[in-house]
């Protein structure tokens, strides 16, 4: 079989991709094997590909594909989020760029541009996933604006609110101004400002004292409501009963006196704004104050503030400052540090505290079963750090405002007669329900308005493990698939989306909607900024694929992410990977090239086989154990360690035949099946590579495919069998390095003499390992010391060997050498004794992990009297 020179991901990812999708591998269906089921986390409708899709969606692939061995019946669901925010801002674009504007057109017209807009641009970011090798099933693909999943939220308000868990209320929201809509506590975005802050002079009203208000925002100043001070502030006592009459539009307003007010900070005086601050609205509560609203929905000024009428609010405060400044009610000026609120989908748009009526959900009840799945490992958090943060968000849950000022979504089903609201499914519902309540039976739909809310996007995608399984409609997959096996997603919507998928399981089906979570870190550069298209960090997803192959971009996002913690990207990890696969391309080349014959098997194969097959045995139980618990990059650099070294670097050097002679035909063949598992054992990591090597390495009928061979199953392993091996690998190492300091040949070849000990005894009354060390280290002979023989020596394990070779030994530079070794190892065990003298670490480490220790200390100990009787000898 021939095979190219050099490995072209570029062709191998395009066939196989091809050949998969054509065999319907990735395609599930209940039946009678044990389901393994995945949900993608949604991306938005409106998204391309990048470092964070990449790095969590080869993460579910990994997943996915090692089940899929394991002969579970693998599902993962792909799909999009319809992204409300997002993708109305899109369209709204679009519009503007053809002389449109959202307003002159009917909610039906835009809603059938947005449509539109979305069949031609929307779920690129699939398409592209399939290029980074996701063996999603996409036949299952969905989208959380289409019609079933759309049911489903109906569906699940309609409950809510016959529940009384659902509300309309009149609350003070969080404010988009440039999306023009509410937006949750979750997507308002905190930074640290530098800010100024005003102190303004408010007259006494009848009197002429004047009293100073600290204030970042003079512009809301003809909103204020009050004047608030704390009530033991002595130096406002005086005050009681009294007004201040606001500067601007010298409107009288009361002065209150409140425990909120700090004493501290600023004058002790507060304006109070209810309309426009969190805090101050709670205080208008308090004390019946009245509230008014001066902006619009767009930030800017109406007519209720009186002056500035029609102003961006900006632009108000540089009015109100100079006529302040002009009025002599400008006091100072001072830079002030604080934190503010920004729209997760604005970035640069500052949050505008707004009271609005809206609906929302109490969380409170329905948080609580969710939270004790949670702390109690009902659902497991890897890694488990974030089951504080999830317990403290849960514990003080607030009501989640789920209705958005927009016209791309699901549309609240609530119909108005009069004072008089309609909940229900359908329009044809609350019509039924409003002609009951009313006792007007000749009602019609035109009779009713509908609220022209949207609900949350979160309120949809909450559904999102029962919903694409159409579970509110239907039990067949539900029962089969659910709760589904793992969610891997980014810890930083761990209460927009996690947390509410706990819930919605808990509510509707009783039990949990996946068995773990998986939280990702975030990607970061080499210097730990986050990447960002500002900072021109950022790599072109697609572009580092084709450059360096997705299995080498695939290795990269996964070498280096431990679960929750940040990957700190670079390149150069990437091009490891792509290394990694041409290293393997390499000694598939290798293998190929041999010529193979019945001759019988040697000593020396026959131990290598033995070692690596023991050896495979104790890496695969070592990587079955980090799968399960989520430690994929531990993994993934076990494997790597594993296939780089042991498998290329030493056991196929210790069977390779000598030049222009054949193969014996056991080894070969052996060495095929080596091969064939460690490339299924790699497989979910790498599934182009591995693949296209598969089928390199012989003829496979029909359908015998890599992607579906079988998972292996760590088998028993020898440690000493692999100990020994260790040792001849380590004496090896240590006689090419004699060679190299002795400006040897590599092909001059001398006799090594060992002392005698329990380790050289492995290695000379073995006969294959005596011929592995013979072969590889290249030596006329191998065998015991005998007294008054001496040569230039070294150390390997615990036991002394001698390279019998003439030549002039620097005396001084060899005891040089050596006293730099034992003050090493010295070193190290005076860690090991301390250790050991630990008594609480005696007690309570495992006993093996104390005898490993011991072992350590013993096998030190030996070395350095070894090394003593050197010096000795030198001296």
């Amino acid at each position: 079989m021939s095979i190219s020179k050099h490995y072209n991901p570029q062709e191998t990812e395009d066939k196989w991709y091809a050949h998969w999708e054509a065999r319907s591998y990735f395609r599930s269906v209940p039946d009678e094997r044990e389901p393994f089921t995945i949900v993608i986390p949604p991306p938005n409708v409106t998204g391309m590909l990048h470092m964070g899709h990449m790095l969590n969606n080869t993460i579910q692939d990994a997943l996915i594909r090692k089940a899929r061995l394991e002969g579970k019946n693998a599902c993962w669901v792909p799909g999009t989020d319809h992204a409300s925010i997002a993708t109305e801002a899109k369209v709204v674009r679009m519009l503007r760029e053809e002389g449109i504007k959202k307003g002159d057109l009917t909610r039906e017209q835009f809603m059938e541009r947005a449509w539109e807009w979305k069949e031609k641009y929307g779920g690129i970011i699939l398409r592209q996933l399939r290029k980074l090798g996701a063996s999603c099933d996409w036949e299952r693909t969905r989208f959380t604006m289409e019609e079933s999943l759309s049911k489903a939220v109906y569906k699940t308000f309609v409950d809510l609110y016959r529940k009384d868990k659902v509300y309309r209320g009149l609350r003070m929201v969080n404010w988009d101004p440039k999306a023009q809509t509410v937006l949750s506590n979750e997507e308002v975005i905190y930074k640290d400002k530098q800010r100024k802050l005003y102190k303004v002079r408010y007259r006494v009203e009848g009197t002429d004292e004047w009293l100073t208000v600290a204030t970042t925002r003079p512009e809301t100043i003809m909103g204020d409501t009050a004047v608030a001070v704390h009530p033991d502030d002595e130096r406002y006592a005086h005050l009681k009963g009294k007004r201040a009459i606001l500067p601007l539009i010298h409107k009288a307003v009361p002065i209150i006196f409140d425990d909120y007010v700090d004493m501290e900070f600023g004058t002790g005086a507060l304006k109070v704004t209810p309309a426009h601050d969190m805090n101050d609205y709670e205080i208008g509560l308090r004390h019946g104050l009245e509230v008014v609203d001066i902006l619009n929905d767009d930030a800017t000024l109406n007519e209720a503030a009186q002056v500035y009428v029609g102003e961006d609010r900006y632009k108000a405060r540089k009015l109100a400052v100079a006529d302040l400044e002009a009025a002599g009610q400008l006091v100072e000026i001072e830079d002030y540090a604080s934190s503010v609120g920004f729209s997760e989908r604005n970035i640069d748009t500052m949050v505008e505290p707004k009271l609005s009526l809206q609906w929302y959900v109490r969380m409170e009840e329905l948080a609580k079963p969710a939270l004790d799945a949670v702390m109690q490992d009902d659902i497991q958090f890897h890694p488990p750090k974030y089951k504080n943060t999830y317990n403290h968000w849960m514990s003080n849950v607030r009501p989640w405002c789920i209705s958005r000022q927009l016209w791309w979504g699901q549309r609240i089903p609530a119909w108005y007669y009069g004072e008089e609201v309609f909940v229900a499914e359908t329009a044809e519902e609350a019509l039924a329900e409003a002609r009951t309540k009313t006792g007007k039976s000749d009602l019609q739909l035109t009779d009713l308005q509908q609220d022209e809310d949207v609900f949350d996007t979160w309120f949809s995608s909450w559904l999102w493990p029962i919903s694409v399984f159409d579970g509110f409609d239907r039990r067949d997959e539900l029962d089969y698939y659910y709760p589904t096996n793992v969610l891997v997603t980014g810890w930083d919507i761990i209460f927009l989306w996690v947390a509410r998928m706990i819930i919605v399981g808990y509510e509707w089906e009783d039990k949990m909607p996946f068995q773990h979570v998986y939280f990702t870190g975030m990607v970061r550069d080499k210097q730990r900024r986050k990447m960002s298209k500002s900072l021109g960090n950022s790599p072109d997803a697609l572009g580092l694929i084709e450059q360096f192959g997705a299995d080498g971009v695939r290795f990269g996002m996964l070498s280096c992410s431990p679960a929750g913690g940040d990957l700190l990207f670079d390149e150069k990890l990437c091009e490891n990977g792509r290394n990694f696969c041409n290293k393997i391309w390499n000694a598939l080349r290798l293998v190929q090239g041999w010529e193979v014959s019945d001759a019988p098997t040697p000593s020396a194969n026959t131990a290598a086989m033995a070692w690596f097959d023991h050896k495979f045995n104790q890496i695969l139980a070592d990587v079955e154990a980090n799968f399960k618990s989520f430690r994929l990059s531990d993994a993934l650099m076990s494997l790597y360690t594993f296939i780089w070294g042991d498998f290329c670097s030493w056991y196929l050097e210790m069977v390779k035949p000598a030049y222009g002679q054949p193969l014996d035909r056991a080894t070969y063949e052996h060495t095929i099946a080596i091969f064939e598992k460690l490339m299924t054992t790699l497989h979910p990591f790498m599934p182009f590579l591995t693949e296209e090597v598969w089928h390199q390495l012989k003829d496979r009928a029909e359908g015998e495919d890599c992607i579906i061979s079988a998972w292996h199953e760590a088998g028993d392993f020898d440690e000493s069998l692999i100990k020994n091996m260790e040792l001849a690998k380590d004496v090896i190492t240590k006689v090419r390095d004699v060679r190299n300091q002795n400006q040897m040949s590599p092909k001059e070849a001398f006799v090594l003499k060992a002392q005698a000990s329990k380790e050289s005894d492995a290695l000379l009354q073995n006969e294959g390992l005596k011929t592995i060390v013979s072969k590889l280290a290249n030596l006329e002979d191998f065998t015991l010391l005998a007294d008054n023989e001496e040569g230039i020596s070294f150390v390997s394990g615990a036991t002394e060997y001698h390279a019998m070779i003439e030549i002039d030994v620097n005396v001084e530079e060899e005891i040089a050498k050596i006293n730099d070794e034992l003050k090493r190892l010295n070193g190290f065990k005076t860690g090991i004794e301390k250790k050991l003298s630990n008594e609480r670490f005696v007690s309570n480490a495992p006993e093996a992990v104390v005898e490993k220790e011991r072992k350590k200390l013993a096998d030190a100990e030996a070395k350095i009297a070894i090394l003593e009787e050197q010096l000795r000898k030198l001296g």
